[in-house]
């Protein structure tokens, strides 16, 4: 990561020793100042608001140009992190928790598309327009490999675990890299419809989900037999697909809606249609009765779960919101923009009804839609095999 020439963000202090690491994964920041302006937080019907009591998100400033994408890291010992991508080239590291700088990583040539951490939040990765995508020392901002692409890498997503990489770009290619041995030649998946525009893994790791940038649908993949075993279809192009954190949802949003797909079944669980065109959706982790949604009327709607009534609306980015994601354990959500910032917003408390209704265990709700979809054999008990295939050695369960 960057050394004496950080860029720091307003209102915020960097106390030098969290770059370099201890073997421990320590990064130490400290909080000098609110960082952000004051906003109005609203629940509505559309069309009909009532202003409700003025909160003040954390601004994180530092990208000089769109933030395009974010992600998370589970809960480690030493908290919890995000990374975000932004056109400016420079991916960056801050505490997930306060939003404070961490540090800044320097290599790429071109916009930086998509990022992520690894669940111990101890390596990152990349995928740019540069025609790589690169594997990064999380503790140090160090590249520990970058791999070359012959194309525009959109999408990048580290295995549950932490074992592979899987890139997807503009090659309609989707590629799996062993992070352990990165100079071995990847796995490739080549029967893309079009530029690849997402990437995720689910089933431990069994299969894979992409979509393009070109059509609709979701297309889910076996990791081992490298084939299409299902498509969830959408009448706009996926920009953005997330799986919850228990595994038991893909949450997406194509053209003014918001779906949400069971991820065993693959059944259409919830569609809820909005009246602005969506980017970014994410469901609240813990209890899954919340989801937020944003895109080009820049605000960051809050909904419910079961009855998509909207119950909070965030306003203060000063462009299209393009990504959206939940803290690990729910309490906040953070968003970036076009405008080049990213903003960290607090959840409010959960109340009773809320509380004990969670989209886990509740058949309630209005404008649900089910859809039946044959069920992907998966395998849930049998013992996991040790498989090598085209120099990637993938863990795979006996289908």
């Amino acid at each position: 990561m960057e050394g004496g020439g950080r860029k720091e963000g307003k209102g915020r202090e960097v106390v030098e020793g969290g770059g370099g690491g201890n073997g421990g994964g320590k990064r130490m920041m400290k909080e000098n100042g609110d960082g952000g302006g004051k906003v109005a937080a609203i629940t509505k019907n559309w069309g009909v608001m009532d202003k409700k009591k003025v909160v003040a998100p954390l601004v994180c400033h530092g990208h000089s140009r769109p933030v395009v994408d974010l992600s998370y890291s589970p809960i480690t010992p030493d908290g919890f992190f995000f990374i975000s991508a932004s056109k400016d080239s420079t991916p960056m590291l801050r505490n997930g928790e306060t939003g404070d700088w961490i540090g800044t990583f320097e290599g790429h040539k071109g916009a930086v598309w998509s990022c992520c951490l690894d669940k111990h939040a101890l390596r990152a990765a990349s995928a740019s327009a540069d025609f790589s995508a690169k594997l990064w020392d999380a503790l140090t901002g160090n590249v520990l490999h970058s791999f070359d692409h012959k194309h525009i890498v959109r999408a990048c997503a580290f295995s549950e675990d932490t074992q592979l990489l899987l890139t997807g770009g503009f090659e309609k290619i989707l590629r799996i890299f062993d992070v352990n041995r990165p100079d071995a030649p990847p796995r490739e998946i080549d029967s893309s419809p079009g530029s690849v525009r997402t990437v995720a893994w689910l089933h431990s790791d069994q299969t894979i989900l992409s979509s393009s940038g070109d059509a609709g649908g979701l297309r889910l993949w076996d990791v081992r037999s490298g084939k299409v075993v299902q498509i969830l279809e959408t009448k706009f192009p996926v920009t953005s697909a997330e799986v919850s954190q228990d595994g038991r949802y893909i949450t997406t949003a194509d053209g003014s809606s918001v779906k949400f797909w069971d991820a065993n079944h693959f059944g259409l669980v919830k569609s809820y249609d909005l009246p602005c065109k969506v980017e970014s959706a994410s469901l609240e982790p813990m209890f899954g009765n919340r989801f937020i949604a944003g895109g080009e009327d820049m605000w960051v709607h809050v909904f419910d779960f079961h009855t998509g009534e909207e119950i909070g609306c965030n306003k203060g980015h000063h462009g299209p919101v393009h990504c959206l994601r939940f803290s690990p354990g729910g309490e906040s959500y953070a968003s970036g923009s076009e405008d080049g910032t990213i903003r960290i917003w607090q959840l409010g408390p959960l109340s009773q009804n809320e509380d004990n209704s969670t989209a886990n265990g509740s058949k309630d709700g209005m404008g649900e839609v089910t859809q039946k979809i044959d069920e992907l054999a998966v395998s849930e008990a049998k013992k996991t095999e040790e498989t090598q295939v085209d120099g990637v050695e993938e863990k795979v369960a006996d289908a």
